[in-house]
């Protein structure tokens, strides 16, 4: 058995968080308490703990090669009830090469909200398999959790403990008083805040932010905080690689004020971050806050202490705004505004998930008129709006429930067209600096489930469809099918991408101001010895450019290869280059070798 130290540094942030949230006695109390919980899971992996003074250094754990897909764990459906062993090998057939990382959206028994209404932390759902399956899919690909710990299920054994008056779980949630006023509170949801329970010791009106089935955790009380901690250790212990922390921004309560983003959510989550560093330091964090980009990347903390990665939620609606309006202009100004991100961090670049594609991130970026062609085209396109409840009173659309495949175009455009801009839209999607991720129905070009909507009666049911694996194999064969060509033309940007230091998260990323119709950015390695200079028309017709390579940080002395096509571009003595780029074409020109030039 091994040793293993205790920074002492690591350990006194934890205490001075705990008093901070609790108060010096109460969080003295639970810091001795956090302090063996640490040293079980030490000693679990094999590990004595000992005391330094020392500070280690993190190394940054990710680069070009990384990539995730994000699916649930029932996306391919048969008739036995083992359907991890159906994701495990459609991975290790057609993800390996391709994505570093597999997200595992809730695969634990829930009641709701498709898997996030957990019932039980600590389970997998017997349909899916057992940890042993999740273990078995972490030893070829980086897996990626889900910690659904700001709420719930209303069926889980903690709530049902609560509601009896098992001490076990006296103030595991939020109660409230009638008639207080909660007008500040920023709703995420159309949907009522409070909802009214009856327990052993009479009604109960407790704090429900998502639905009357996810019931919101009290972190006021210090034992639910040790609690998580010990749950985000034991994901661990099952071979986890990375955990989203789901709806984290909701997590601390205040009455009288927004109730989002607090800075005693902050320094929970920077308590998660330090406990996961002592023990398992190989785990990254990623927060889910589908906020306005200023107060999203405020999880990023000072670099060091807080997440490792959040997502880009403003990326999906500002491409979409750029393919409808045929114009770059915006686009290009917000990316070329972006700031690297502190430290060991980077941002986790997406276009679609499992959820819709959310508004808010766009506030003071899109103007009305634009958010309003958002929610039109939306709708034109076979998809639907949620709505939230404003502080200051109605509602506004939050959400857009629609495939990102249909999102982009009609289905009266031609398939060949459809295909080409949403090929394009991805290969923005990669080009980007951070780590992309990819929605499985996006590796596919899956189109809007109207019949699941019907079904559920939920919207985002529209973007969730779960394939038949024999049948969906079948469709996967066919060289002439959508799928199989959506998914050819990803895999080679993903194969190119991997290869290719200059898009490394930490390496540069310089915006192109060019002509309205076109996105275009050079990506620069870390140690500055590989440049890619990445075009896409975002427009239906064909557009000439001319380039000055001379103005730009490529070298007009250097020929260029694209990397999809392998053809070569040489500026000419005045280091112009002369481009036609058809509709939604794209090109990654490498700055070649001075050896390989002819």
């Amino acid at each position: 058995m091994g040793t293993f130290s205790l920074s002492e540094a690591s350990l006194k942030k934890g205490r001075e968080i705990l008093v901070e949230l609790y108060g010096e006695e109460t969080g003295n109390s639970t810091y001795e308490r956090l302090l063996r919980v640490i040293k079980e899971a030490l000693t679990e992996k094999g590990k004595i703990p000992r005391f330094d003074s020392g500070k280690r250094e993190e190394s940054y754990k990710f680069d070009q090669t990384d990539a995730f897909l994000v699916t649930y764990g029932d996306q391919f459906l048969d008739n036995k009830n083992q359907l991890f062993e159906n994701l495990r090998r459609f991975a290790e057939e057609y993800l390996t090469g391709l994505f570093s990382g597999v997200h595992l959206l809730p695969f634990y028994p829930y009641s709701s909200d498709d898997g996030f209404s957990v019932t039980d932390y600590y389970q997998v759902r017997s349909d899916l398999g057992d940890w042993e399956d999740v273990r078995q899919l972490s030893y070829h690909f980086k897996v990626m959790c889900d910690a659904v710990i700001n709420h719930i299920s209303a069926e889980s054994a903690w709530f049902q403990g609560y509601l009896k008056g098992d001490p076990a779980y006296d103030q595991f949630f939020i109660e409230v008083e009638k008639d207080i006023d909660l007008s500040a509170v920023i709703r995420p949801r159309a949907l009522p805040l409070l909802t009214s329970f009856s327990s052993v010791a009479g009604e109960k009106l407790l704090w429900t932010t998502f639905s009357t089935d996810q019931i919101d955790l009290n972190y006021a009380n210090p034992r639910v905080l040790l609690k998580i901690i010990e749950l985000l250790l034991f994901y661990g212990e099952q071979g986890v690689k990375l955990i989203r922390l789901d709806a984290v921004g909701y997590l601390w309560k205040e009455i009288g004020t927004t109730c989002l983003h607090l800075r005693q959510t902050h320094r929970i989550i920077q308590l998660f971050r330090s406990v996961l560093d002592l023990v398992y330091p190989e785990i990254s964090l990623i927060t889910e806050t589908n906020v306005p980009h200023e107060e999203n990347i405020s999880y990023f903390g000072d670099g060091y202490n807080e997440a490792q990665m959040v997502y880009q939620f403003s990326l999906p609606p500002l491409v979409l705004i750029t393919f409808y309006q045929e114009n770059a202009a915006t686009l290009t100004r917000w990316v070329g505004a972006l700031e690297q991100p502190p430290g060991r961090c980077t941002f986790l670049n997406f276009l679609a998930s499992h959820d819709g594609i959310g508004l808010l991130p766009v506030k003071g970026i899109l103007t009305e008129k634009e958010i309003n062609m958002l929610v039109e085209k939306t709708q034109a396109y076979g998809g639907s709006i949620s709505y939230r409840y404003n502080v200051t009173g109605g509602k506004s659309p939050y959400e857009l429930n629609i495939s990102y495949f249909d999102a982009l175009s009609s289905r009266e455009e031609p398939e060949s067209i459809r295909i080409e801009k949403f090929i394009c839209a991805h290969s923005i999607l990669l080009s980007l600096v951070g780590v992309p991720a990819i929605y499985i129905h996006s590796l596919f070009g899956s189109e809007n489930d109207d019949e699941g909507v019907e079904e559920t009666g939920r919207p985002r049911s529209i973007n969730r469809r779960k394939f038949f694996f024999q049948q969906f194999l079948a469709e996967l064969d066919n060289p002439y099918s959508r799928t199989r060509m959506v998914y050819e033309r990803l895999a080679t940007l993903l194969k190119i991408r991997r290869n290719h230091p200059a898009f490394h998260p930490l390496g540069r990323q310089d915006v192109l101001v060019l002509k309205d119709e076109i996105f275009s950015l050079i990506r620069t390695s870390p140690e500055e010895n590989e440049q890619i200079i990445c075009f896409h028309n975002v427009s239906s017709r064909q557009q000439a450019l001319q380039v000055d390579f001379s103005s730009t940080k490529m070298d007009p002395a250097q020929e260029y290869q694209d990397l999809l096509t392998r053809r070569i571009f040489s500026p000419n003595a005045q280091g112009l280059v002369h481009l036609q780029l058809l509709p939604y074409e794209i090109l990654w020109l490498l700055r070649m070798p001075t050896k390989l030039r002819s």
